[in-house]
Order: C-alpha cells, then structure tokens, then sequence
C-alpha cells in the first residue's frame, strides 16, 4: 500500500511541473527557415509584411533568415526588425497562437 501512495505522490508531483513549465514563459525567436526577400543593391533583407513600404530595387531575390544572417545583411528597415523580434511566451500561449485563438504579432514568422 505504501509503494502505490508513493508513485501516486511522484506521478502527481510530475504532473504539476509539467503543468507549470506549460505556462512558463520563454524566449522565443524566428526559425532561421521564415521567409525574407534579399534587397542585394542595399544589402538588406526585408520581412514579407513590410515588402509594400521597402521602396525596393529589381535586384531581389526570396531566401531565408538564416541565409539572409550568413550574409551579414541587416533589416532593410525599422518595420523588418520589429517583424523579426523575440518574444517572451509560454508554451500555452504559443499554441494558441498557432491554432489562431490568439492574434500573432507578426505574421512572418
């Protein structure tokens, strides 16, 4: 009888921290996969968001954050780096984001 109250106690106990880390908040940051255009004549990238406002040359092309990083290019402009920012969000509240309950702030990545 002890043997089964002492795994109900670890079993419980294992349930209510995996139910704290599912609200704890943590940082979270683009994958380098999210989808950039290469401004190759500034030497920028751009967030697909902000591509209307970047008064953009010809000389584009589509890539990724990651490649856009490898290169050493920086935001085209304020609009590209706000779209490209961490935020601090439990598990909880990512999840509703993806499932659409809750509106995401950026829609790029």
């Amino acid at each position: 009888m002890k043997q089964k109250k002492f795994w109900t106690a670890v079993l419980l106990l294992a349930a209510v921290v995996l139910l704290a880390l599912f609200f704890i908040p943590r940082e979270n940051l683009p994958a380098p996969e999210s989808r950039v255009v290469l401004e190759h004549s500034f030497r920028t990238y751009i967030a697909p968001s902000c591509f209307e406002q970047a008064d953009a040359t010809n000389f584009l092309e589509e890539s990724t954050l990651g490649e856009a990083r490898e290169l050493n290019y920086p935001p085209h402009s304020s609009c590209t780096e706000r779209a490209f920012e961490g935020n601090q969000d439990s598990v909880f509240t990512r999840l509703l984001k993806e499932l659409g309950i809750m509106e995401k702030e950026s829609t790029d990545w």
